[in-house]
This record gives C-alpha cells, sequence and structure tokens, in this order.
C-alpha cells in the first residue's frame, strides 16, 4: 500500500488495515553504520494505529503482521508503536526488538515481553518532522530521537541503548508501516546511511554509481506505478462519487463518541503549544533551584563575615594577616547588593512562571499564539542566564589552588566581589530590560 512522490513516501494512508514497506535492494556491507530516519505520523485521532518500523535484517522483508512486515526475522527492528495493546497506557513509544528467525512478534503487550530497550515518546501531530538516529559500533544499538518541537535537526535526546548485541554481518535496511482499526499516515521524508569506521583504520572505497540502464529501469518503473495508482484513482472517484473528499471512517475498539474520537485543527495546536509551554515551565523550574542555591551561598557568606566582625571588633590595619574593619564592611555590602540583585532575578523568573501558567488555561487562540512567541524568546535568554549562573556557581566552590584569604571561616571562593557583582548586575540589568520591554 505505500506510495511514492518526489519528496516522501506514503508507507500507508490513514485508512483501515493497510500494510506498506520500503527495502534496499541490495545487501548493506557495512560492519558499523547509522541510520537516520526522518518521518511524520499523523492522524485525526487523538489515538493512531498502528505504528511504524525501521529495519536492518539479514534477508529482505516481506509483508506480515508485525507493522506491515513478516515475522520471524533475523536482525532487528525498531517499532514506533502508537497504539495501546496491553492497556497499560504506555504509547506512543519506541521499542527495540531484536529476533534470530525463530521468535513471533509478541503484539498483544505491545512486545514488552521480548523489548531489548525502549522509552515512552510521543511522535504523532507534531509540528516539525520528527527525526531518529540509530548507530550500531562496536556490538552497541543506541537510538536518538528528535521530538519534532524544533526545526533544529540536531537537537537529540537519549531513548534507548542495547550493549552486547550481535547483528548479520550483512543485511537490508527496510522501513514498514500498518494500519488496523485506527489509522495514521505514515510519511518518510528521507532515510539516510552512514558507514561507520574505527579511527585508524582505512576507509573502503565507495562503490560505483548504479549504472545508466539500472537509473533508466527504475525510472520505467517508477513512471509506469505512477499511471497504475492515477488509474486507480480515477476508477475510485468514479465508483464513489458520494465519498469524494470526505474522511474514511474507520472502526474504533472502545465505546467513543465522535467528539471524543478525533481532535479539531485548533485542538491540536493549542496542545502542541502546551505541550511547549510545559518544556519552558520546568527550565525555568531548574534555574528558580539554581538561583535558590546562589541565594543560600551568599547568606551564608554574608553571615559568615558578619560573625566574625562581631568577634574581632575593630581591626587593627597594618598587622600581617588581619584585614581592616572597612574592608570587611565593603565585602558585606557588596554580598547583600548581590543577593538583592539575585532576588530580583529570581521575582523576574516567578512572573515569567505565572504567565506561563496563565497562558496554559484556555482561552482565546489568538492570545495563546502570541504568548507562545515570547516564550520562545523568553527560553532563549533563560538558556544564557542559566548558563552564567552555573559558571558563577563553579566559581564560587572551593578550591585548594586560589590565592590565600584573610583568615576568617571558610567561604565558597576568593572570587573578586567588584567582578562578581558587575557581572550579576550587568545580568539584571540585561534581564529587567527585556522583561519591561515585552
Amino acid at each position: 500500500d505505500a506510495i511514492p512522490s518526489a519528496d516522501q513516501i506514503r508507507i500507508t494512508t490513514s485508512l483501515k488495515s493497510q500494510r506498506g514497506s520500503v527495502w534496499t535492494k541490495t545487501k548493506s556491507i557495512f560492519e558499523y553504520w547509522e541510520v537516520e530516519v526522518t518521518f511524520r505520523v499523523t492522524g485525526r485521532g487523538r489515538i493512531g494505529a498502528d505504528g511504524l518500523a525501521v529495519w536492518f535484517t539479514e534477508e529482505q522483508g516481506l509483508e506480515g503482521p508485525v507493522f506491515g512486515a513478516a515475522d520471524k526475522w533475523n536482525g532487528v527492528g525498531v517499532f514506533f508503536d502508537s497504539f495501546d495493546n496491553d492497556g497499560k497506557k504506555n504509547n506512543p513509544g519506541v521499542i527495540v526488538v531484536g529476533n534470530n528467525g525463530k521468535l513471533l512478534y509478541d503484539h498483544q503487550n505491545d512486545g514488552s515481553t521480548q523489548a531489548l530497550a525502549s522509552c515512552q515518546r510521543d511522535f504523532r501531530n507534531k509540528p516539525y518532522p520528527v527525526r531518529v538516529k540509530i548507530t550500531y559500533y562496536q556490538k552497541t544499538l543506541t537510538v536518538l530521537i528528535n521530538n519534532g518541537f524544533t526545526p533544529d535537526k540536531e537537537d537529540y535526546e537519549f531513548c534507548a541503548k542495547v550493549e552486547d548485541m550481535v547483528l548479520p554481518s550483512q543485511g537490508y535496511f527496510g522501513i514498514s508501516a500498518a494500519t488496523g482499526g485506527l489509522a495514521d499516515d505514515h510519511d518518510v521524508l528521507s532515510f539516510l546511511t552512514f558507514q561507520l569506521t574505527e579511527p585508524g583504520k582505512e576507509v573502503p572505497t565507495p562503490d560505483a554509481e548504479i549504472p545508466q540502464k539500472d537509473k533508466e529501469k527504475y525510472q520505467e518503473e517508477f513512471e509506469h506505478f505512477q499511471q497504475e495508482l492515477d488509474k486507480k484513482k480515477e476508477e475510485f472517484q468514479k465508483e464513489h462519487p458520494d465519498v469524494q473528499g470526505q474522511p474514511g471512517k474507520t472502526a474504533c475498539p472502545f465505546f467513543l463518541s465522535a467528539d471524543d474520537l478525533f481532535e479539531t485543527v485548533s485542538d491540536r495546536e493549542l496542545r502542541q503549544i502546551f505541550e511547549g509551554q510545559n518544556r519552558i515551565h520546568l527550565e525555568i523550574k531548574q534555574l528558580n533551584r539554581q538561583l535558590d542555591m546562589i541565594l543560600d551561598e551568599q547568606r551564608r557568606y554574608v553571615s559568615a563575615v558578619t560573625d566574625e566582625i562581631a568577634k574581632r571588633g575593630a581591626g587593627v590595619p597594618g598587622q600581617p594577616g588581619q584585614v581592616s574593619q572597612q574592608e570587611i564592611e565593603a565585602v558585606v555590602k557588596n554580598q547583600e547588593e548581590v543577593i538583592r540583585q539575585v532576588n530580583e532575578i529570581r521575582n523576574s523568573m516567578s512572573d515569567a512562571l505565572r504567565l506561563i501558567t496563565g497562558a496554559q488555561h484556555p482561552g482565546s487562540a489568538a492570545g495563546v499564539y502570541e504568548t507562545t512567541q515570547h516564550f520562545n524568546d523568553i527560553k532563549e535568554h533563560l538558556h544564557v542566564v542559566k548558563r552564567d549562573i552555573e559558571h558563577l556557581v563553579q566559581r564560587n566552590m572551593p578550591s585548594g589552588e586560589k590565592v590565600k584569604c584573610p583568615d576568617l571561616p571558610p567561604f565558597p571562593s576568593c572570587l573578586s566581589t567588584v567582578h562578581f557583582f558587575i557581572f550579576v548586575a550587568v545580568q539584571t540589568v540585561l534581564f529587567i530590560g527585556y522583561i519591561m520591554y515585552r
């Protein structure tokens, strides 16, 4: 049921009981390899089925019940399962399943009894195409995934890892998909394969290009397939003029109303916005925690200096190893100013957090869109502030190779107070200015 086009391949359409797959025509001879797959899984339903699979097998795959491919394969399959067969509410998810050619896939339990590794990720109806990077190097299989919320092609996060995995030395790459009672469009935009070479080894020479005769042959096959597809479309439209332009109806295994089963375009967009806002919410909470740590350190520092002043009273200037009272008082004032500035930053963070919380309540769609644009800018600025604060925390940590400080209780650091104050003040002015401008 796969439909090729100029810029993608639709492995299955959003009709029930569809199966499709694409496989390489020749075996890969790479000892170690990496594949990058870009795909979209979209559908009108709030839940989808069945899912998509990326394969590396000793033999070229055939049609079958495992996400459109045959059972009992010798190799590995990375499954993007969108339907919750076992009712454990752990789908959509990514599952890595190996096979020696003798096992039958356990569909009813979503492969949980056979999974070598897995992670729970929602890859349906994302604003951008989902990207997956699968690496096999020195008997270790690693799966990284881009969640589809950003256009950044390198924004991958860890999903699964399988060690001591032995795969066939040669095999076919493939990708397949299937639908059941529920249905999604499974579109593959790219499938890139790379050979990995160990450091110090000679890089093999690339194989010769496809001969011109084979290119012409493949082009003829493609044009013939397109003509057949156009004919089938015309015949279907003639036979079913009443369903033209209407979405296909699929059976549903649950007792749900039409409103519960399908989500509107605005519902989907709002859900995607809220998911993005939740990520920003977590970033701000983490930044608040780091600010609290800095405040605690500064309070301890000021408290220690104040106690020392009370003990020593007025210092005698000029004696080695002692510090004048004026210098100590200057340090205390600078530290109090730093605490005040950090408090202002934390208050600004709290205001931003309240804005996010208010925007997450259902309201006008236009207001949500406008707020989301501001959040994207805030998130970039928060990353800068977070990095700077982490740098300050590291600089404030005790170190054995520092210049000797006065004989006072142990301080977090011998960092220059003036430099620290200037740095925090500049950051505070920039952040407050940005908040006022927004």
